[in-house]
C-alpha cells in the first residue's frame, strides 16, 4: 500500500477535511490503545496514518493562511 497523495487531500471540501482529520486521529488513538494492551498494530499502518494526518493538517493550515492573506489584502 502506497502512501496517500496530498493532491487527494487538497481536493476535499472543508467538511470532508475536518471529518477525515477526526477519523485519522481516532484510528491513531485505537492503535495506541492496542499497543498499550499488548495487541501490536502493524507499524506500516501507523506510519501511513501519521503521514495522512500531517497532509490533512497541512492542507487545513494552507487554507487558513489563504483566508488570512485574502482578508488582509481586502482591508
Amino acid at each position: 500500500m502506497a502512501l496517500p497523495k496530498i493532491k487527494e487531500a487538497r481536493e476535499l471540501g472543508e467538511a470532508e477535511l475536518g471529518e477525515q482529520i477526526l477519523a485519522v486521529k481516532r484510528q491513531l488513538l485505537q492503535f495506541r490503545l492496542q499497543a498499550a494492551t499488548g495487541r501490536a498494530a502493524k507499524p506500516h499502518e501507523i506510519k501511513h496514518l501519521k503521514h495522512r494526518l500531517s497532509q490533512l493538517l497541512t492542507v487545513e493550515r494552507e487554507r487558513e493562511i489563504a483566508i488570512i492573506a485574502k482578508s488582509s489584502t481586502v482591508s
